[in-house]
């Protein structure tokens, strides 16, 4: 039976979501279908949830679409997946303008392919300005790789600055992250059962609430997004401390 009771205030509506987007390979053989098409199943729900997140007031919402160790997948599939979203960031220009999407990045950008790499920095300028739900695509991402990362950098600018060593802290490896203007997920949401972060935003989801989902991602709707976020919502965050 549905529950009508979201709230979806700006202050009740979580402003980042990430999402751990599992089951596609396991959609597709469900069906006797190649895996393949599990993931092309699998972009049209990102499309769709893309457009809920945006009509529900979701400000962030980062998408796990390929992480550093999905390369030891056969390359049959790997190069399927990076066709996708090459695809999917040319064909839908007016799919961002007409809902205000911004495209942002996460991961090691100077790992991918050279022409999918050109086409994220097309859609990231093309869609700077649009001031509604920014969707950061977390492609070779790793989270252990994102806090490497940062700390390199933090080393080599306090290098550069003349610093006899780094002052390594927290605000100053998060400053260094891969979008450090964005906020930590409030929501986490992982589909197809599975129970592990798979190395998604470990930095930043140290307080992030999970949502564990028994659909496969290709089968999400709408309607599972709006279920998360009610869930969430009857959540007590306490960030470490105690609820008086």
């Amino acid at each position: 039976m549905r529950d009508d009771n979201l709230d979806t205030k700006t202050n009740f509506v979580p402003p980042h979501v990430g999402i751990i987007m599992d089951g596609n390979g396991r959609w597709a053989r469900k069906r006797n279908q190649n895996r393949t098409q599990g993931h092309l199943e699998g972009l049209k729900t990102a499309k769709r949830i893309v457009k809920a997140a945006s009509d529900m007031g979701i400000a962030y919402l980062t998408l796990y679409a390929f992480s550093t160790e999905n390369w030891k997948r056969a390359a049959e599939e790997v190069g399927f997946i990076m066709g996708l979203v090459k695809r999917y960031l040319i064909e839908e220009m007016d799919f961002y303008r007409q809902n205000g999407i911004r495209i942002r990045h996460a991961g090691d950008f100077p790992g991918l392919p050279e022409d999918i790499g050109q086409e994220i920095q097309r859609a990231m300028e093309d869609t700077k300005d649009f001031k509604g739900l920014q969707v950061i695509l977390a492609l070779n991402y790793g989270g252990r790789d994102e806090i490497r990362r940062a700390v390199e950098r933090l080393i080599r600018e306090s290098a550069l600055s003349g610093a006899a060593a780094p002052t390594v802290t927290e605000d100053a490896i998060s400053q260094y992250l891969d979008n450090p203007d964005i906020p930590d997920p409030d929501l986490i949401i992982r589909t197809a059962g599975e129970l592990r972060t798979s190395n998604f935003l470990l930095w930043e989801a140290a307080y992030s609430e999970y949502y564990i989902s028994d659909i496969l991602w290709p089968d999400w709707t709408e309607e599972d997004l709006r279920l998360a976020v009610l869930d969430f919502q009857k959540r007590e965050r306490r960030f470490g401390g105690v609820i008086k």
